[in-house]
């Protein structure tokens, strides 16, 4: 979009403005869901945990309220009348009180029910905001733009694990909990007056005028050609990255030896940046060259999957932990290019009025499968090879997940084959 006239040039600042607070919100997402990995070596040895309970405490406690509740409150944010950001409002304040509530818990239940809290807070949030972001920007930007509002996750991430760390060194995890709920309490309470639903696209609010029965919507979107694809792609590398999120974390800390204080600082750093930069360049090349082949929007990802395995490798295997934050600095960017091109794909693939539904599949796949299985699976895989492995479980674990980032590297690119098979939606 140029700028020319008033009108255009103040619906351009109100649309920047618009992606910044959702960006701010998603930011806080990402720090409550993700501070308890720089957390959870203190938590388990304060409450005795085994890494089979880590697992189940990082993951698959949040995760199946989030997903399962998701995909309902998806359904809602499609009606014509819901008002989106005023539902994003109302997660932003449930997901923060119940983040304070798990520096409150005195045991692994209660533990295990506040992180359930967080789940249920967070399951309204990125639906309707990719359903906003849908109706507030031109579709050959949209790739740009949700890679935009994506990078929530590296920098709300990189703040957890820094933060995160120096206050679990200085106050303690339980009250580490408590302060960093404070700011999403607050932002929460301003949020009204400054975050609009923007008006829906014609083609949208004519959909969802008559909406489809929910299960004749599901049909159709997993009957469209790449998407089931991209969907097991787009979960599969959550599988991986959020395994591997909790593990290495806990592998610099019991293996390398450092404390959660330098774990946090160098990890959320340096995973931070390099997420930063692979969230960004990813939307870039796909809004650049899927504009002319829509296939071409996962090319960068499904090549970058393949290259960053051996190079993950060889980052658990070396013995000193400098070198190893230097080789996980470039699959930090490769394993990132997706996130842009996969959902906005989901926008594209499916009708006006299937949009917000299409965005909660993803984020199905991506927290029950990712979330909720891949911190669970590798502790357990821990838990069995210790036996054999000793002290070195954890590492044996992040072996095999380098490796196994070429699974959905080969999804993405089958995805991408189907693409040019399937007609996207009007706007």
């Amino acid at each position: 979009m140029r700028l020319g006239a008033a009108a255009p040039s103040s619906a351009q600042t109100s649309t920047r403005l618009l992606m910044w607070t959702l960006l701010v919100i998603y930011v806080f997402n990402f720090l409550d869901r993700q501070i308890v990995n720089i957390l959870a070596h203190e938590i388990s040895r304060d409450l005795g945990l085994s890494d089979t309970q880590i697992g189940l405490m990082t993951g698959l406690a949040f995760a199946v309220f989030y997903t399962f509740l998701g995909i309902p409150i998806a359904r809602y944010a499609d009606r014509p009348r819901t008002n989106r950001a005023r539902l994003i409002t109302l997660s932003l304040g449930i997901w923060s009180l119940m983040s304070a509530a798990c520096g409150l818990a005195q045991n692994f239940v209660q533990l295990l029910a506040a992180r359930i809290g967080v789940g249920v807070g967070e399951a309204g949030c990125t639906p309707a905001a990719h359903s906003i972001i849908t109706d507030a920007v031109p579709r050959e930007k949209r790739a740009s733009a949700i890679a935009f509002y994506g990078l929530g996750i590296p920098i709300g991430s990189l703040i957890g694990m820094a933060l995160g760390g120096a206050l679990s060194d200085v106050i303690g995890w339980r009250k580490t909990f408590l302060v960093v709920s404070v700011p999403g309490l607050l932002f929460a309470c301003v949020l009204p007056f400054i975050l609009k639903d923007p008006a829906r696209h014609a083609a949208v609010a004519q959909a969802q005028a008559a909406p489809q029965p929910f299960l004749q919507a599901l049909r159709e979107i997993a009957a469209t050609p790449g998407f089931v694809l991209l969907l097991l792609g787009a979960s599969f590398t959550a599988f991986l990255s959020y395994g591997k999120g909790v593990w290495v974390t806990i592998l610099f800390q019991r293996d390398f030896g450092l404390s959660a204080a330098e774990t946090g600082l160098w990890l959320g750093i340096t995973g931070g940046i390099s997420s930063m930069i692979g969230t960004w360049l990813g939307g870039y090349l796909a809004d650049r060259y899927g504009h002319t082949d829509r296939q071409h929007m996962l090319t960068a990802p499904a090549l970058g999957m393949v290259i960053a395995a051996p190079i993950l490798f060889a980052a658990y295997y070396v013995d000193d932990w400098r070198t190893a934050i230097a080789l996980l600095m470039l699959p930090g960017v490769l394993n990132y290019l997706y996130y842009g091109p996969c959902y906005a794909l989901a926008q594209q693939l499916v009708q006006p009025g299937q949009r917000a539904v299409a965005t909660s599949l993803v984020v199905f796949g991506q927290n029950l499968i990712g979330l909720g299985l891949g911190p669970l699976f590798f502790g357990m895989l821990s838990d069995a090879l210790r036996p054999m492995a000793g002290a070195d479980s954890v590492r044996w674990v992040l072996y095999g997940a380098a490796w196994l980032g070429i699974i959905p590297a080969l999804f993405l690119w089958r995805a991408a084959k189907r693409l040019a098979a399937t007609p996207g939606a009007a706007s």
